[in-house]
């Protein structure tokens, strides 16, 4: 009887000197020929089985979940919501000292129910935990890792907290219903009610650190990081946009005397300026010293707003009537540069007429450059 390849490597031998032969040299087996041996469908199979869902991950439906499953679900649930808790309070603890500590004392509750998890299960079950998560069972909320981003905004880590709540909550209680053993109901029915304990106890714990000085408090630091994060980068886009493509926008008008050669002109300052002025923000900083945040963002508003404010001024031209499209480019300009003033006081603490000043010399000397150089 022939013995094959599959069974002389279970039993541990090697294959006869003769047999296997490749280019002169004894071959011996190795896990890829049972592998491979493994992988072929056998006579009356058919062919092999596929993993179900994406990537070959096969998704665990939840009414399937054994008492053992369903508690080591539990113990890395509250493992890994601790972790998260932890890194909202490290990510706000600088701009939102208040909810930070917030935060910190819902993740030491977490920890807590996580060591009581753990003797429930050492109890029933003994030392070995399944090797299961969420993530391996159908239903489960697909988490966006918010707590990676910096900076972390206060509001969206409030609202993944309440989300986070919610699913354990709803995850308890559909798994207390499903069960027909008491003790594992009675269990289910414990773990459902320290979900519950520990949502209440996140209310509480924001009565007490989220007073009223602690709201306004923070508000000033949201409005402060509004301010570095989106008004500052916006007013230097628009100031730009609108201070700067003045002298080729004019200087192309008065030397065709045309409006569509001044409007493609224009076009293409504004566009060029956004583009330059938008690439020239976003690698300026990364913001992760200076808080000013993603700089992909930063420059994206820069530049969106440097093209806004050449295009303002730029549009009038599309009048076929060359002296009406330049006063109303004119009348346009004017207003530019009293929505810029108005943002510097408001935004920027800057005395009305100050700002004011500032940025209409700036603009009547550009255009000034611009009218001079298309009458030359």
């Amino acid at each position: 009887m022939q013995t094959t390849k599959s069974q002389i490597f279970i039993s541990g031998q090697t294959a006869p000197t003769g047999e296997w032969r490749g280019r002169g040299r004894q071959q011996k087996m190795t896990w890829l020929h049972v592998l491979c041996d493994s992988s072929l469908p056998r006579k009356g199979e058919g062919p092999p089985k596929k993993l179900a869902g994406r990537q070959g991950t096969m998704l665990k439906k939840f009414k399937d979940l054994t008492e053992k499953e369903i508690l080591a679900i539990a113990i890395a649930a509250e493992e890994e919501d601790g972790r998260i808790y932890g890194e909202f309070a490290d990510a706000l603890r600088d701009e939102y000292p208040s909810t930070a500590q917030m935060f910190e004392e819902m993740r030491e509750e977490e920890v807590g129910h996580r060591d009581r998890l753990f003797a429930m299960f050492r109890q029933r079950f003994g030392e070995h935990i399944p090797l299961i998560r969420r993530e391996n069972v159908k239903g489960f909320l697909q988490r966006r890792p918010v707590w990676l981003v910096r900076p972390l905004g206060v509001n969206i880590a409030r609202k993944q907290a309440e989300l986070m709540e919610m699913e354990a909550g709803r995850f308890y209680a559909r798994a207390a219903s499903r069960t027909a053993d008491a003790s594992t109901r009675e269990l289910l029915n414990k773990l459902a009610d320290e979900e519950r304990k520990h949502k209440q106890t996140a209310g509480e714990l924001e009565e007490k650190h989220l007073t009223a000085s602690a709201k306004a408090s923070e508000a000033e630091s949201h409005r402060k990081l509004f301010l570095l994060q989106v008004v500052q980068p916006g007013l230097l886009g628009l100031m730009d946009g609108s201070i700067s493509t003045l002298a080729p926008l004019f200087a192309a008008a008065f030397a065709f005397q045309n409006s569509w050669k001044a409007f493609l002109v224009g076009l293409a300052a504004s566009v060029g300026a956004g583009i330059s002025m938008g690439f020239s923000e976003s690698q300026s900083d990364d913001g992760s010293l200076t808080g000013r945040g993603s700089p992909w963002l930063r420059g994206a508003i820069t530049g969106l707003m440097t093209t806004a404010g050449g295009i303002g001024h730029t549009l009038p031209f599309l009048i076929s009537n060359f002296h009406v499209a330049t006063i109303i480019a004119i009348i346009v300009v004017a207003v530019e540069l009293m929505v810029i003033s108005y943002i510097r006081h408001r935004y920027m603490d800057t005395p009305f007429l100050q700002a004011a000043f500032q940025v209409i010399v700036g603009g009547v000397l550009v255009f000034i450059a611009g009218w001079l150089i298309g009458s030359a």
